[in-house]
């Protein structure tokens, strides 16, 4: 594209409306192709006073780390297109930009795609990076400039057989062909530096990958006097005795710093924009509630991913409804190990955090992975590093404030919980069964002690945003009941004069059986609220559907639940 085409797109010209960048990570693409760029060249300005030999960012994922290495790339690197930065906030600084754009050669890999089952597979995909950064480097460089050792070096690195031992050294023999070639020093881009670990440690081969990551840092960051600067980012602080060992002048910026605390994610004055561009403003608070709720040093910041796929949904449909967008991102393990893991005092710290309320732990913010979940209390570290929780004030020394940033991730936990609950559930087959089998014969003792035993057992996950509280209860019942394969169970179904919670025919048994549920407002109520959810059935008839379909023996069941106690009455009386 032409700079002449592409600065009419820049201003807008065209009347065409900026597309939503969602998944886009080049920044030359973001800017040329009219993508609504959010700008964060700030962080350049930012970088350059406050930067150390080597610097770290660690953010969650998803929070435009990819993207902002992009931006560094092609602001630094020899012979890229300046114009991009036209109208953008770093060009107001035009000492600056004649001082460092286009001035360095720049090594630029992401390590975010060197994750596989086994070491040998994960350590080819990290020659394959390598050897493809070579080949770029090798295309911007002319033969004619080059020397035949490197020559050779660059064709050996270019290859994806290269040795172990060539790719321990690749950006060490990388940087110095470049300082040689262009009479400059090296500016070096590592993103997501950890993501080779956090796959090793999940696939057992995490003492291989350890040697061989901190053996290409070691070479490249501390024994380099071709480095001008490097920036690594990642989600993990991983402790620098592990992988760093030795580094002087290194300078960490974590989600606690106030350092470029506003330039990973969004702010509220971008996200109003946003909306606005896009003509939903109405859908700020919305927008807020979910995405929102992110402290980085002392900054409220938004996810970004969760913003810009909303922003698409209420393009096509102005009252879409809010989505955990980040949850697809990742399988989230962390949390379901966190959970799998937790023992009754953490169970009860998770339903305090879903019920908005925060906690106070002791957090390490440098750990190495095979400390991760030694302890429960590490699992509290790696979920606020993570994104899973944030801070909600100034920390008092190590220990802080922590709750669930927004609704998006609370829906990431109860999520989590329901497939625990499912999984531990149906490891006790024989109780399922009881338990199903009790409800047929109208067992109303039975069910009531095994359901208070279950909720005992559980997490609870009561929805207290809402006047719906009923919901959560809701929910484990359909979980233990739809244990029985010859039931045919409807949820929420329309019967009557209403819709009932849960409807069951047990064919074989030749019973029907209706479910109403209702959350007391204090144990004291417990017995009321069963004779309302009786009520409820009687007089909106829930009980027609299954009449209609000919049960001789139909089952009304009141269940009032408050907190992890219920009770349980059925209404013989209308058994046929």
């Amino acid at each position: 594209m032409n700079k002449r085409k592409y600065k009419m797109q820049k201003g807008g010209k065209n009347n065409m409306q900026k597309k939503l960048p969602i998944g886009i990570e080049n920044f030359e693409d973001m800017i040329k192709e009219n993508y609504y760029y959010v700008d964060k060249t700030g962080l350049i300005k930012q970088l350059l006073n406050e930067h150390g030999l080597v610097n770290l960012f660690t953010r969650p994922r998803r929070f435009g780390k990819s993207l902002n290495m992009s931006m560094l790339k092609y602001f630094f690197e020899i012979g890229n297109d300046q114009s991009i930065f036209e109208d953008l906030e770093i060009s107001k600084d035009k000492e600056l930009c004649n001082q460092y754009q286009g001035k360095f050669p720049v090594i630029s890999v992401s390590l975010k795609g060197a994750k596989a089952g086994n070491y040998e597979d994960a350590k080819d995909m990290m020659k394959y990076i390598v050897a493809a950064e070579a080949r770029r480097l090798y295309d911007r460089m002319s033969e004619d400039k080059m020397n035949e050792k490197q020559k050779q070096q660059m064709r050996s690195l270019m290859s994806d057989d290269m040795k172990d031992t060539e790719l321990m050294t690749a950006l060490w023999i990388l940087s110095s062909i470049l300082k040689e070639y262009y009479g400059k020093k090296v500016i070096i881009l590592i993103d997501e530096y950890d993501v080779p670990l956090d796959k090793a440690f999940e696939n057992n081969y995490y003492n291989e990958m350890i040697i061989l990551l901190r053996n290409m840092l070691e070479q490249s960051l501390k024994t380099n006097d071709n480095l001008y600067m490097a920036v690594l980012t990642g989600c993990l602080r991983i402790a620098r005795e592990s992988i760093f060992t030795g580094l002087n002048n290194f300078n960490i910026f974590s989600i606690t710093d106030q350092y470029f605390d506003e330039y990973f994610g969004f702010t509220d004055k971008e996200v109003k924009e946003i909306l606005q561009y896009y003509k939903v403003p109405g859908a700020f608070n919305q927008t807020k509630k979910w995405y929102d709720g992110y402290r980085f040093g002392n900054t409220d910041i938004y996810c970004p991913w969760d913003v810009i796929n909303h922003c698409r949904a209420l393009k096509i449909e102005p009252d879409a409804t809010p989505q955990p967008y980040w949850i697809n991102t990742s399988g989230n393990y962390i949390v379901k190990r966190f959970i799998e893991k937790a023992n009754q005092q953490t169970r009860r710290e998770i339903e305090q955090l879903i019920e908005g309320k925060a906690i106070q732990k002791e957090i390490r913010l440098e750990l190495t992975y095979n400390e991760l979940d030694s302890t429960i209390e590490n699992l509290w570290s790696v979920l606020f590093a993570t994104g899973y929780l944030t801070q909600q004030e100034k920390p008092q020394g190590r220990t802080y404030s922590l709750i669930i940033p927004n609704e998006s991730i609370r829906q990431i936990f109860i999520e989590q919980i329901q497939e625990w609950f499912k999984e531990t559930t149906r490891k006790d087959e024989n109780r399922l069964k009881d338990f199903c089998k009790a409800f047929e014969e109208g067992n109303t003792e039975a069910i009531e002690q095994q359901l208070n035993d279950y909720l005992m057992k559980t997490i609870s996950i009561r929805d207290t945003f809402t006047t719906k509280k009923e919901n959560f209860y809701h929910g484990v019942l359909l979980g233990l009941l739809s244990y029985d394969p010859d039931w045919y169970i409807i949820s929420n179904t329309e019967s009557g004069d209403g819709y009932s919670d849960i409807m069951i025919e047990a064919e074989q048994a030749r019973t029907g059986i209706v479910i109403e549920v209702k959350y007391a407002e204090n144990i004291k109520t417990l017995d009321k609220a069963c004779e309302k959810a009786l009520k409820q059935i009687k007089e909106k008839n829930y009980d027609q559907k299954l009449e209609e379909e000919g049960y001789e023996t139909i089952l009304n069941y009141g269940i009032a639940c408050y907190k992890k106690r219920c009770k349980v009455l059925m209404d013989e009386s209308e058994s046929i």
